[in-house]
């Protein structure tokens, strides 16, 4: 689980620099605060599937782009 964890975590935090947001527009966007983001991108939270849903639509990506 920890190694699923770290990729989400790296993939999401990539995608949402490739796409110049901060983890405070991406936060407001997904409608989560950004403390919740951060440990999700530090692997220290792990994300629902309707979670990932969420964040992937968010980034204009598909699920599997955020956990491949």
């Amino acid at each position: 689980m920890q190694s699923i964890m770290k990729r989400v975590a790296r993939n999401v935090k990539r995608l949402r620099k490739a796409r110049g947001m901060t983890q405070e527009a991406l936060a407001a966007q997904v409608d989560i605060h950004r403390v919740y983001l951060a440990q999700l991108e530090g692997a220290t939270r792990a994300p629902s599937l309707a979670m990932l849903d969420r964040l992937a639509k968010a980034l204009k990506v598909r699920v599997e782009e955020v956990v491949k």
